[in-house]
């Protein structure tokens, strides 16, 4: 196990290039067992969940060859199915939640798919149940082992259907349209998510020779086709990581240039950041963020509390909320942060209120933050990451704190942040890595 060491109150100054989404990558790799031809994705970040899933697909029988830093090319011309029911591979497998998105892939062309419940962040009620109903849609045959927690899927040919998602999942929606690209007769997904990672998917689908219309929209149209080949795709960046430098450079009181961010793709993120009283300006793909002293939460045109709640796309990630949180807690104002989609991502609060913050932990889905508007700063602590977001976040908590803050598990930052020790201390940080400590 390692930590961090982070020695707070360090201004940081410069320019940042975010990485690839890591999320649009889970689903563009698992699209590449859709088809025995060469599949190249670039802009990959190597991070603790992508290598996970890249071991994964080189034991399912997929030849990977990195191309370059960033770069791999794919062929999935020898699938070994009977790798499925492995205990090692289940063992992996259930690791990694984005590992569900090998289903729609495997049975859409091999007929069938096998796993265990998956991994992942620790979060709140994660269900699977979009996925599986969707695959059923279009005719598969369903089976939960509760004794082992295993799920299986069957269908000798999957048949386009008409459905309406009970939930618009980003990873449910993107498994159900691989299922569907090569089902006979069209699809029709309503209430299907539309955020940038599933129109990335679907762009890549096409290209590989998926017929889809509505992309971008919550109503998907899909005409199957007999066989796709082989394409090339680049990642677009990550808009967690523009969203979490924005915030640090808010919280730090300092000027950070963010590099091609892929603006017109991050929605409504720079508008909400700008609620909180940040400058956040565009300046062709970049965005600048000047050094500010102090930023003001706005209210609405009544007088009343700030709400930041998350939504589905276009609405706010859920992912940026914990961000948002920590970012407030040196505003001036008050904010109410309303996590609606998972029960237990506004736990690690009790870690902030330790530090000094000032927050009223509502319920399980609202936390209340007053503002310290930079007059009162937070006290260095010793803390443990709980899951990927919140770890970040602390991460901006203990770089803004006054001392030297010992962050525990710092590997759940690792699966989403590729060397973001290195890439902050570049900026002016002194965030120190230990090995070998618990």
């Amino acid at each position: 196990m390692s930590v961090f060491k982070v020695e707070g109150g360090c201004r940081l100054s410069g320019e940042l290039t975010p990485q690839g989404a890591k999320n649009e990558v889970l689903q563009v790799f698992c699209a590449a067992l859709l088809t025995s031809q060469k599949v190249t994705i670039h802009n990959v970040p190597e991070i603790v969940d992508i290598l996970k899933l890249l071991e994964l697909l080189g034991d399912l029988g997929v030849t990977i060859e990195k191309k370059a830093p960033g770069s791999y090319a794919f062929q999935a011309a020898d699938i070994r199915l009977d790798v499925l029911k492995t205990p090692v591979f289940q063992k992996k497998i259930a690791a990694l939640r984005g590992s569900v998105m090998i289903i729609g892939p495997l049975l859409a062309r091999f007929g069938k798919g096998y796993m265990p419940r998956p991994g992942g962040d620790k979060i709140g009620r994660r269900r699977l149940d979009t996925h599986f109903a969707g695959f059923q849609k279009l005719g598969a045959t369903f089976d939960y082992d509760a004794a082992s927690g295993c799920y299986h899927v069957e269908a000798k040919q999957l048949k386009g259907a008409y459905m309406l998602l009970d939930e618009a999942s980003v990873t449910g929606t993107a498994n159900i349209i691989m299922a569907a690209v090569m089902a006979t007769g069209t699809t029709t997904i309503y209430n299907a998510a539309c955020e940038p990672y599933v129109q990335q998917l679907c762009r890549m689908l096409v290209r590989m020779g998926a017929k889809i219309q509505g992309i971008g929209s919550n109503l998907l149209t899909i005409d199957g086709v007999a066989s796709l080949h082989g394409t090339e795709h680049t990642v677009l960046p990550d808009m967690i990581e523009v969203g979490s430098f924005i915030g640090m450079a808010a919280m730090m009181q300092s000027e950070i240039r963010i590099k091609n961010v892929s603006y017109d793709d991050l929605g409504i993120i720079p508008e909400q950041f700008r609620r909180l009283g940040i400058t956040v300006t565009r300046q062709g793909d970049d965005i600048y963020v000047p050094a500010c002293q102090h930023y003001e939460i706005e209210t609405f045109i009544d007088g009343s509390i700030m709400t930041i709640a998350d939504a589905t796309w276009p609405g706010l990630t859920p992912d940026l909320l914990s961000v948002f949180l920590v970012v407030a807690t040196q505003a001036k104002g008050t904010v109410l942060i309303h996590q609606k989609m998972f029960e237990s991502r506004l736990f690690f609060v009790d870690k902030l209120i330790d530090m000094g913050a000032q927050i009223i932990l509502c319920d399980p889905h609202r936390a209340t933050v007053i503002g310290h508007n930079h007059d009162i700063r937070l006290r260095a602590a010793k803390m443990s990451s709980p899951d990927i977001r919140a770890g970040i976040a602390l991460l901006i908590a203990a770089m803004s704190a006054k001392g030297t803050s010992i962050i525990h598990n710092v590997e759940q930052i690792d699966r989403g942040y590729q060397h973001i020790d290195q890439r902050l201390n570049v900026l002016g940080a002194k965030i120190s890595r230990i090995d070998g400590e618990e």
